[in-house]
């Protein structure tokens, strides 16, 4: 099978679609398919995520990937995928986000290659998009799957996208070898934006900084809101024990050296980094009311649900809940581990190669 995976960068991009596009994208090639993958980055550029050299990168060259795409972007687009898809002539192409889907959609009609868009958030995340959700809506009628990361997530958008979307979860790759650790470390890996909520971690950090010295926060990740939080540490004289190290090619070993995850995401369409963080053994922390985080974190089981109605204290006391008790610890690390079974990376690339087959067939 040629298959063609499609997303605007993976240069410029360290988000967790990116992620899961190239761990899907190696497993097919693992499993003979003839795999390539279509971008609008430079050529000659690295890739943030590691690929199978068996990929081939086809990058376009169109525009600037590295800022936010706008309305002259998409006529150029549009004429460089109908380009390329025509000389390559995949059996299907797998667009990964709304900003690759949408002009894929368009650049394909008539053209008799199936497109299977990939979305990865969840319908909150247009509410200031408005343009971006009616092009969504309009360029559904020309693809022939969406896939999205749960079914949570399916029900969340208008049913007339329901008949079209396919739940296939993200993979979580489960490390070979983990070295006993463990620092007293507290983490969290995201994008520095509101929807991730950071600024409630480190001042729930703070009520309880003082009566654990040895304990510290660390942040994992890079945004907008870097400023911001680097000023809070500081007016909170936390600057020596909170870092913010920005992005972090070898993520595992931020994993392995911590001890408690916390994620304070307000809407997370699939909790990867959550999930990655359970592969590691870590107990995780998250609000009970945040979809995607929700689903991921089972309340006693492999950590603690907590409710968001008073925010930062109540995450001050779930964090020193675990940091008093090891014992705790232990068992959700250990349960998280036990949980992840459904997300293993072969399991959901069966799925995602009975999906190609199903929109490929003549039948």
């Amino acid at each position: 099978m040629k298959i063609m995976f499609a997303v605007k960068t993976l240069n410029h991009s360290h988000g967790g679609a990116e992620r899961v596009l190239t761990d899907i994208a190696s497993a097919m090639a693992t499993r003979g398919h003839d795999v390539s993958i279509l971008t609008f980055d430079r050529p000659g550029e690295e890739a943030f995520y590691i690929l199978s050299p068996e990929i081939r990168r086809l990058d376009l060259n169109v525009g600037q990937t590295q800022k936010t795409s706008s309305a002259k972007d998409m006529p150029p687009r549009i004429k460089a995928i109908r380009k390329t898809a025509r000389t390559e002539r995949p059996d299907v192409i797998i667009a990964f986000m709304h900003s690759m889907f949408i002009p894929a959609a368009f650049a394909l009609k008539g053209t008799g290659i199936p497109l299977i868009a990939s979305e990865h958030i969840v319908p909150e995340h247009y509410k200031t998009r408005k343009l971006e959700y009616a092009l969504l809506m309009a360029t559904s009628l020309l693809i022939k799957k969406i896939t999205v990361v749960s079914d949570a997530v399916r029900k969340s958008y208008p049913a007339i996208l329901h008949k079209k979307m396919i739940v296939i979860p993200n993979p979580v790759k489960m490390p070979e070898d983990i070295k006993q650790k463990k620092n007293k470390t507290i983490l969290n890996v995201g994008r520095l934006d509101p929807q991730k909520d950071q600024e409630t971690l480190i001042r729930a950090f703070a009520q309880l900084a003082t009566n654990n010295p040895e304990w510290s926060l660390n942040i994992i990740g890079e945004g907008e809101l870097r400023p911001n939080l680097e000023k809070l540490t500081e007016e909170l004289n936390l600057q020596n024990r909170i870092a913010l190290p920005g992005l972090k090619k070898d993520i595992g070993s931020e994993y392995a050296a911590a001890s408690i995850f916390a994620m304070t995401s307000r809407y997370e369409a699939f909790g990867l980094a959550t999930a990655e963080a359970m592969s590691y053994g870590l107990p995780a922390i998250g609000f009970a009311d945040c979809p995607g985080t929700n689903e991921i974190i089972k309340d006693g089981l492999n950590g603690l649900l907590i409710k968001s109605d008073n925010r930062v204290e109540n995450l001050a006391q779930a964090l020193r809940t675990l940091i008093e008790n090891d014992d705790l610890r232990q068992k959700l690390g250990k349960g998280g581990k036990k949980s992840l079974a459904p997300y293993q990376l072969e399991k959901i690339a069966t799925l995602w190669e009975k999906l190609i087959n199903e929109v490929t067939s003549k039948d």
